[in-house]
């Protein structure tokens, strides 16, 4: 992997079409040794009909979806690199949301699977949702991300996850110079039944130096099977 990381190892010569400020933010690495902390505002949360809060709550016991919606919500993202016990350097992608007095957190670490030149994400506190990930860079200079097939791995149970049960995501982040800071809008779809969750909104980072992840922010069981 190169010292800009895997979003350089996962798009290649396209990675050099990012916006310089977008290059740093997903340039983490344990070979630059910088970290990535956005701070900001997320101007509106908000999930699908009434039938979607039991996924969603169900998603929120492990920390793999927000329950919670909401206008005009301080939100926090934490990049940091780590290697894992496996060996495999990877990053945290944990993100948190004040919508309630109590915030709400959802947990994702990525590694980049060299047999395949793409990133998996593992979402949730114990790396039970394994989900392949197809980037690119639109005309802007932004990054579009979108999940693709999903596995769940529990002890000695592997299967692929059926999308019937899951939802498709779909994200993009860009930088807006004139604001000096960072845009980043997201949905969540299931194929059959629409809309399920979704987040829009702003906000700045800091690049503090570090050699390794805070353990809170890394996941409570790490998961080998990609």
């Amino acid at each position: 992997m190169t010292s800009d990381g895997m979003f350089r190892a996962a798009l290649g010569p396209a990675f050099d079409r990012l916006h310089p400020m977008l290059q740093r933010r997903f340039g983490v690495s344990l070979a630059a040794g910088y970290s990535c902390v956005g701070r900001g505002t997320m101007t509106r949360i908000r999930r699908g009909p009434w039938w979607t809060v039991p996924f969603l709550q169900f998603g929120r016991v492990r920390r793999i979806l927000v329950a919670d919606t909401g206008d005009d919500v301080p939100f926090l993202i934490e990049n940091y690199p780590y290697r894992d016990p496996f060996g495999r350097e990877t990053v945290t992608f944990v993100r948190e949301y004040r919508a309630r007095r109590r915030p709400a957190r959802f947990d994702a670490t990525m590694v980049f699977d060299p047999s395949r030149g793409i990133i998996v994400d593992y979402l949730g506190t114990h790396q039970h949702l394994a989900v392949d990930l197809e980037l690119d860079v639109d005309g802007s200079g932004g990054l579009v991300l979108r999940s693709g097939a999903q596995r769940f791995y529990e002890g000695p149970i592997a299967f692929r996850f059926p999308m019937l049960f899951s939802g498709y995501a779909e994200l993009h982040e860009r930088y807006d110079d004139e604001r000096g800071a960072f845009h980043v809008r997201l949905e969540v779809r299931n194929r059959v039944f629409g809309f399920l969750f979704g987040y829009e909104g702003w906000f700045t980072c800091e690049f503090p130096e570090c050699a390794d992840a805070p353990e809170r922010l890394k996941p409570r069981r790490h998961e080998r099977r990609l």
